[in-house]
């Protein structure tokens, strides 16, 4: 890259996509307080999508006042099950509810990205997938949670789709990229337009 790129994030799953297209990608975590500022959008009948770009465009904005030479993107990932939010569980109970609330039904996931140059927003896109779970029993839904927390706790939903969290899906329809929580096709689009990448 011609210019420093800083992910305004901790998310190691987005730093290993940002790095396995080659880019130069510095983590620099933005301290936001993320429920509060949802919770805000929500009172005031936000949909889940602005939701998303909005959180993704505070952390940019944060990093990118600290680092106004840089190129800084933020992101964010919401679930959206009719219409509701649903955030990373925090008990196994927590994610024992959403999977029993998601089985058999299908949700979007929205991932949204904010690029700031010169301490400003120059590009935004929000992707969206869409994912109908299989309807999988009790039995097996206890056993998941078993093996797999707390690894799926840092994931919206309770599930991470590229490991065991695969199973719990019939159909899924949308960017896999998007899934993880990156709309990388569009942002490596826009930086090799601009001539921030070799294109």
């Amino acid at each position: 890259m011609s210019r420093p790129l800083i992910l305004a994030s901790t998310s190691a799953i987005r730093l290993q996509l940002l790095q396995n297209t080659g880019l130069e990608v510095s983590p620099t975590p933005a301290r936001v307080d993320e429920d509060s500022l949802r919770h805000a959008l929500e009172a005031e009948g936000a949909t889940p999508r602005d939701v998303a770009d909005a959180l993704a465009e505070m952390k940019a904005a944060k990093i990118a006042a600290r680092h106004p030479q840089a190129l800084v993107l933020g992101c964010d990932q919401v679930l959206d099950f009719k219409g509701q939010i649903l955030s990373k569980p925090e008990t196994p109970d927590a994610a024992r509810d959403q999977l029993s609330a998601l089985r058999g039904q299908t949700h979007s996931l929205l991932s949204a990205a904010v690029l700031y140059d010169g301490g400003q927003p120059i590009w935004r896109h929000v992707g969206q997938a869409r994912l109908t779970m299989r309807s999988f029993s009790d039995a097996y839904l206890d056993a998941y949670l078993a093996r797999n927390w707390p690894a799926i706790s840092h994931s919206v939903g309770g599930y991470m789709l590229e490991s065991e969290g695969v199973r719990l899906f019939d159909r899924i329809e949308g960017d896999y990229f998007t899934i993880l929580g990156l709309p990388l096709l569009p942002l490596l689009s826009y930086l090799a337009t601009r001539g921030f990448i070799p294109a």
